[in-house]
């Protein structure tokens, strides 16, 4: 069985797929992998690594497809190299069918099987699969560092010769896998944190952290669904929660916004009024940039300024990390492989939970 490791095209992209060592213990198990030339190099993985990995280079990405039952990428693939899928493959790769319908429709009509990155379901034996916690994990941990660089003044308290300096104070919104290691990261460079989040259960998590978790009268067990992640809030419910901000946020000098729902726009919690309130020289790092934004005003992939408030809205912030972004992306997809190749073969069977959590085309139809 052969599995093709593509190039990344997309902008910003400088992830792979797939690292050495993890191609070197698929090759060990049997499968043959074939990497398209310069596939790794964004992420310090040069082609000689592969090939000693056991892996061949392929000089394009035609090469790399031709025979290959599966393919893997980290971003969708564009309509060329979807053309170049044959009967059966197995497409492993990011797809937010949202945005990629007319590709979907390709992929159907070409009877690829594609399975979406971002659909691993959240279940135990699906953790070390799940591709979305892992590259949260990086985007939380930079955007502090993207903050704490476009501000006017430095985070931690110092004492020095010309007097006293207070530290910063930092808010993250959604305490999720992003948001804790934006919190986790604020901390170590001597912020003073708090943090919200709708869900009852962060409230633990974010004061193990360290840091101060505000309103906790208004989380709740009921805003978490079965997967863990947020429900979307009543209208009551909301207007209570962007009073609280409001008052929060006045204050505020660093601001890592990430509530997320998935499948859904990114739930608004700071309008322009709000940000009319904030003080001059604070910034925000829109996490939710990609989904619409949680602050009224972001602009996806620009940096603004409103009011004095530096606004900040990042797009695919993991990719800028490219090498560790690569391998905890690496791991989960070798993981992934290794859950769905036996004997040497590739098979997905939809009634399994993951399988039919993530196939979003099987068999010419669109299951999205």
């Amino acid at each position: 069985m052969r599995i093709a490791v593509l190039k990344e095209t997309a902008e910003r992209e400088r992830r792979v797929a797939l690292l050495p060592d993890s191609a070197a213990k698929l090759v060990k198990a049997g499968v043959e992998i074939a990497v398209e030339r310069g596939a790794g190099l964004s992420a310090g993985a040069r082609d000689e690594a592969y090939t000693e990995a056991g892996a061949t280079l392929a000089p394009d990405a035609r090469a790399a497809c031709a025979g290959a039952a599966v393919v893997v990428k980290v971003q969708p693939p564009t309509r060329d190299e979807a053309a170049l899928l044959g009967q059966g493959t197995v497409l492993v790769s990011l797809l937010p069918v949202a945005d990629h319908k007319d590709l979907l429709a390709l992929l159907a009509e070409r009877r690829v099987t594609a399975l979406a990155l971002e659909r691993v379901p959240r279940i135990t034996r699906a953790q070390s699969m799940d591709v979305l916690s892992s590259q949260a994990t990086i985007s939380g941990y930079k955007a502090v560092l993207v903050g704490a660089s476009n501000l006017a003044r430095m985070l931690p308290m110092m004492t020095t010769a010309a007097g006293n300096i207070p530290p910063a104070k930092a808010f993250v919104i959604g305490a999720g896998v992003a948001g804790l290691q934006a919190i986790a990261t604020a901390k170590r460079l001597g912020a003073v944190v708090s943090a919200f989040d709708v869900r009852a259960a962060a409230a633990e998590q974010v004061q193990s952290l360290g840091a101060a978790f505000v309103a906790t009268e208004l989380a709740s067990e009921a805003a978490q669904d079965k997967g863990g992640y947020a429900k979307a809030q009543s209208d009551d419910e909301r207007t209570r929660t962007l009073e609280t901000l409001d008052k929060h946020l006045k204050d505020m000098d660093l601001v890592i916004s990430t509530a997320a729902i998935p499948g859904r726009r990114a739930p608004v919690l700071i309008t322009d009024e709000m940000v009319g309130h904030m003080k001059r020289g604070a910034v925000i790092v829109d996490l939710a940039a990609e989904t619409g934004g949680n602050c009224t005003l972001t602009k996806p992939g620009e940096t603004i300024e409103v009011n004095g408030v530096t606004i900040i809205g990042p797009l695919n912030l993991a990719s800028t990390v490219p090498v560790h972004a690569s391998q905890m992306l690496s791991r989960n997809i070798f993981t992934l492989l290794q859950y769905f190749v036996k004997d040497g073969t590739i098979g997905i069977d939809l009634a399994d939970e993951i399988a039919g959590a993530m196939a979003v085309t099987h068999a010419g139809e669109i299951r999205a």
